[in-house]
């Protein structure tokens, strides 16, 4: 009997193909891989989103830094979350954003969290609800560990890309640096202008600026100034576009400020051939391997050095470790067969319940 699967998204941005944020895209592959499971997927999400199953679309809030805004936006996924449950008899939930507390269900189905940034960023209360049949897992192993004490952490379930998307282009010259972010203080787009700068590079920034008073100050004081011919920033990029860049780049630039617990992008860069050159924080050393598909660095110098060697870097070994390590379908089995055994608890628990 198939399962209803109902996967809630971070309230302020739409999820599809195209999105930026790491969480949306992961959701997007889940979606679609229920969907070819032959069970129901329901999705909660901003205006403006696209899935493979039905959508049930909330406001999309313009300013998600306005605490009025973030109120109201919280209220209406909630009332959406809600009445898809009374609806559609759902048997698992999978929350994605960091603000999962703010519109976690009473009670019903069990509930998968999907814990996509640092622990330090979530409010330790939010980690320990009281609801029953509330789960948590992480998307590397690192950051599995940093969530060591968590209550009712499953195993983690290791981030994939859409590796039959994403191949070399033996036609593409590749002549830049590159950097695939959104444009904010803690991706550290300043350190990678300043690197390429000293790696007498050009680069190509692509990402979007989102309408946070923080991060529209940052663009506006740390980035443009920066900007000059030959480094450059082209704004949010389609998946196309991004292959594309991908394709064309002699290397992409993470130099992030913070701990990251994944890095998709990097994934993606590797399923093209691009070897990724990236600060050594949290997660990236599980993903990039130093002096193989890339080099792990600790200073801009370090970066811009590195920058400076890209091309002694094999496409051919990047795609191997694409493949073998960061597929999507890997992935996405890996989460529908934990809805599976979610899904059998609830229904398990209806059925006392009934009985």
């Amino acid at each position: 009997m198939p399962l209803t699967v109902l996967q809630v998204a971070f309230p302020f941005a739409p999820v599809g193909v195209d999105s930026v944020g790491g969480a949306e895209q992961v959701l997007a592959a889940c979606d679609k891989a229920v969907v070819r499971a032959k069970h129901n997927s329901i999705v909660v999400a901003c205006e403006g989103s696209k899935v493979a199953g039905e959508l049930i679309a909330v406001p999309r809030i313009s300013r998600g830094d306005d605490p009025a805004a973030r109120r109201a936006a919280h209220a209406a996924h909630k009332q959406a979350i809600d009445a898809a449950i009374a609806r559609f008899g759902v048997d698992v939930v999978h929350c994605h954003g960091i603000d999962f507390a703010a519109y976690l269900p009473a009670e019903g189905a069990d509930v998968l969290v999907t814990l996509h940034l640092a622990r330090s960023l979530y409010d330790e209360a939010a980690l320990r609800p009281r609801r029953a049949g509330t789960f948590f897992n992480c998307v590397s192993r690192t950051q599995h560990g940093d969530c060591r004490g968590v209550p009712n952490l499953l195993a983690p379930i290791i981030n994939g890309v859409d590796i039959e998307r994403l191949r070399p282009d033996p036609r593409a010259r590749r002549t830049h640096a590159l950097l695939l972010a959104r444009i904010c203080p803690e991706k550290g787009v300043h350190v990678a202008i300043e690197a390429a700068k000293q790696a007498d590079s050009d680069l190509v920034i692509a990402g979007e600026v989102f309408p946070y008073a923080a991060h529209e100050r940052y663009f506006a004081d740390d980035v443009r100034p920066r900007l000059d011919s030959r480094r450059v920033f082209v704004g949010p990029a389609s998946f196309q576009e991004k292959r594309r860049l991908l394709q064309s780049a002699r290397c992409l630039l993470i130099p992030s400020l913070i701990d990251e617990t994944s890095s998709l992008v990097a994934m993606e860069a590797l399923a093209c051939g691009t070897p990724v050159i990236a600060f050594r924080r949290s997660a990236l050393p599980e993903i990039v391997e130093d002096g193989v598909t890339g080099a792990l660095v600790d200073s801009i110098e370090e970066m811009a050095a590195a920058i400076g060697k890209a091309d002694a870097f094999q496409p051919g070994a990047c795609v191997s470790a694409a493949r073998r390590r960061f597929s999507a379908t890997r992935m996405t089995r890996q989460y529908v067969d934990l809805y599976e055994r979610l899904g059998g608890r609830t229904r398990q628990h209806v059925e006392r319940a009934a009985s």
